[in-house]
């Protein structure tokens, strides 16, 4: 597919060069169903963000319109492009502390605007992406490189906005100025092959290209043995014939994600575990250690993966990966990443969406029915 040939072709990316042995190696990986175990802890790292990013989508829409207020009918009209599942209305009123109804004047239709806090944190929040660009353009830089051309389709960045901390006007606010990292070009779409804008790094940038695994690893090999830490849940117990198998896994040479392992056997164990580095870089770049499934899967058809390698590669290392079934999606999260439901390593911009959640669920304590007032805009409660 054209995501793998890219991969392939393009000379920034580096082949690994094996060992004779590994070369030749196949697939070993035993026939035992790898049974799933509710983790508790990271089901709630999930779930504590329930309308999170809807909140904040509605909030960077409403800061958008010059009056700073929305109309109800239009938000209405972006429920599906925030994946709403409820009337945008009832979602405002269930978050008084952070959005206000109101009427502009009798007969006029309502809208909607941020509280005096809610407000506040925004501009904090602005602050923090601004003093975070660099750090943005390194992670979005990395992001390119692991894909293989060095490119990838603008919609599919845009879909990853959000885990990777971009600001959610990042072409205008952050690509136009940092032309010696970002070049827009076209691609053709995987689909009908039609041209799609895509992002592109302009050159490759060796200091970069170094997995998080590597950065904690003494060895400079390019063969080197890095083992994948890896914890499980109370009442969690590996078959042994899969425990064994997983033991000898971990010693097999480790791959950066910033290589070429396409030349690689299919299927063998050793392509798997560089499909494991793939995964588990992609998951560190992130924020919140954290994706929606969904986006990895379809990152990885673009990369040259398919989506079966990333299914298989997360159903077979429970230990690595983590899927939630919570708030009506599959997340996989990267459980090194955490200590019970705590990130061990918080970003910065994660403190400010706890912020966020803090405030989200926040009620005013003489909170009544909720009302539209046509007083200035200001909710009476």
């Amino acid at each position: 597919m054209p995501g793998m040939a890219a991969a392939v072709a393009l000379p920034l990316c580096l082949r690994t060069k094996l060992p004779g042995p590994w070369l030749n190696q196949s697939r070993t990986f035993v026939d035992a169903k790898v049974k799933w175990v509710r983790d508790p802890y990271l089901d709630f790292v999930v779930e504590r963000e329930k309308d999170l990013f809807q909140a904040i989508s509605f909030k960077n829409q409403i800061l958008s319109d010059p009056s700073k207020s929305l109309p109800l009918s239009l938000a209405s009209i972006l429920k599906p492009h925030f994946h709403l599942s409820i009337p945008s209305s009832k979602f405002f009123q269930k978050y008084p502390s952070f959005f206000t109804l109101f009427q502009p004047s009798p007969g006029l239709p309502p809208r909607v605007k941020l509280t005096r806090r809610a407000l506040s944190l925004h501009y904090e929040e602005s602050a923090a992406f601004d003093s975070l660009r660099k750090d943005a353009v390194r992670r979005l830089s990395r992001l390119l490189m692991i894909a293989g051309g060095g490119r990838l389709p603008l919609r599919l960045v845009e879909q990853l906005r959000w885990d990777f901390g971009l600001p959610h006007d990042f072409v205008a606010s952050l690509l136009s100025d940092f032309p010696d990292y970002f070049h827009v070009c076209e691609v053709p779409n995987t689909s009908d092959g039609k041209p799609e804008l895509a992002l592109e790094i302009v050159s490759w940038r060796k200091d970069l290209a170094v997995s998080e695994l590597e950065k904690r690893s003494s060895s400079s090999s390019d063969s080197k043995r890095i083992a994948f830490p890896m914890s499980f849940p109370r009442g969690f117990d590996l078959v042994k014939k899969v425990k064994d198998w997983v033991e000898k896994w971990q010693l097999l040479p480790y791959i950066s994600p910033y290589e070429n392992g396409f030349h690689l056997p299919p299927g063998s164990d050793q392509a798997e575990k560089w499909t494991v580095a793939v995964l588990h870089e992609l998951l560190w770049l992130t924020v919140s250690k954290k994706t929606e499934r969904e986006n990895l899967l379809v990152l990885g058809e673009w990369l040259g993966f398919g989506s079966r390698m990333f299914k298989k590669a997360l159903v077979h290392h429970p230990g690595i990966f983590y899927v939630s079934n919570k708030i009506r999606t599959q997340t996989v999260v990267l459980r090194e990443a955490y200590r019970k439901d705590f990130l061990v390593e918080k970003h910065p911009l994660m403190a400010m969406r706890y912020r966020h959640i803090h405030l989200l669920n926040q009620m005013p304590k003489t909170l009544t029915k909720p009302s539209v007032s046509v007083d200035h805009g200001i909710r009476r409660i």
